[in-house]
């Protein structure tokens, strides 16, 4: 069957695997009908993405279909249309004796450490497998991006009457948001790119966007926004070193700040602000089951609109000439979808 490769950075190769074997115990058998590509896809590409090893079939944000189910299976059937849950945890170690298999000491994330989706048929465990009957192809695809947003919200735990600046409005940025908004929080969003935030304004009902120039008048408008007061949660979503290193500056007194991009370089603040505002400083990595259960619920219930979502589409033997153009800021992409 058909498949794509990534060989190294910046090669992308047609290839051709064998069809799977017939599903074991606990295991189903799915065809991918859509793919998202998302910035670990396009760090990956450029060698950016440190958890990321060549060559790779690429594709953890998908939307597939049961074809078949091995012994003991209940949680689908064939004809089930599903989203899959990407991280592959070992059910042993630390963490995930606690409960936390989206930071698994072992994880295997499909896409990024082992072989992912961008291929016609896949085995994959029953576990990682949620139902979503009532959603398109497209919708199950989204629910990953979605689930990133919905965790890194719930590590800074916003409540109603706070404020929470969300920074870089790309993909990741954008599910952080659709979850700070339904915190009951007041949203501020920060970028560099104003077409990102007039999406944000237009797009996801939110207002308060800061263009950053870099010039050090982002910091003056977020306090003439909240008397002073600054933000009770930051989440960067930016990976950039720089502006992670930076984003100390927002957080107000007794706030907490998420790390949710990732970035390979060095980041790096003077301790007395951390020390003195008494900041609480988390990091965010993937998601939990109980997120994408969450996500199904609320897009069956019109309380996530997908629609503004999906920019970009291309065939799957198209996807390796589209892909570099996806790259640019000037195509203004918010999500790419490759159909299978």
């Amino acid at each position: 069957m058909k498949a794509i490769s990534l060989d190294q950075p910046q090669q992308f190769r047609r290839i051709e695997v064998p069809e799977p074997p017939a599903p074991g115990a606990g295991e189903a058998l799915v065809r991918v009908h859509r793919i998202g590509i998302c910035g670990t896809d396009y760090s990956g590409y450029l060698g950016k993405m440190p958890f990321f090893s060549y060559p790779r079939i690429p594709g953890h944000e998908l939307g597939v279909e049961v074809l078949a189910v091995g012994d003991g299976v209940e949680n689908v059937r064939a004809g089930d249309r599903c989203s899959v849950e990407p991280y592959m945890n070992c059910q042993q170690c630390f963490a995930c004796r606690r409960g936390n298999g989206n930071c698994c000491e072992n994880l295997k994330v499909i896409g990024v450490m082992t072989d992912g989706g961008m291929r016609e048929r896949i085995i994959l465990p029953e576990r990682k497998l949620h139902p979503a009957n009532a959603l398109t192809p497209e919708q199950c695809a989204l629910v990953e991006t979605l689930a990133i947003g919905c965790h890194a919200v719930d590590r800074g735990n916003p409540t109603a009457g706070e404020n929470v600046l969300v920074i870089g409005a790309g993909p990741i940025g954008l599910s952080v948001i659709e979850f700070a908004n339904l915190s009951g929080a007041r949203t501020f969003v920060m970028d560099m790119n104003e077409q990102r935030l007039a999406f944000v304004r237009e797009k996801m009902g939110v207002p308060d966007t800061i263009f950053a120039r870099g010039d050090g008048a982002e910091l003056e408008q977020l306090k003439a926004a909240t008397d002073g007061n600054l933000a009770q949660v930051v989440i960067d979503a930016t990976g950039s070193n720089k502006s992670m290193s930076h984003a100390l500056n927002y957080v107000g007194f007794t706030g907490r700040l998420v790390f949710v991009g990732i970035t390979t370089l060095e980041v790096s603040f003077a301790h007395p602000l951390l020390h003195r505002r008494e900041m609480t400083l988390l990091a965010s990595r993937n998601a939990h089951p109980r997120d994408f259960t969450r996500i199904v619920k609320l897009i069956e219930e019109g309380k996530i609109d997908t629609r503004p979502w999906i920019t970009h589409h291309a065939k799957f033997d198209e996807m390796i000439d589209a892909f570099p153009a996806w790259l640019k800021p000037e195509s203004g992409v918010i999500k790419a979808v490759v159909e299978l």
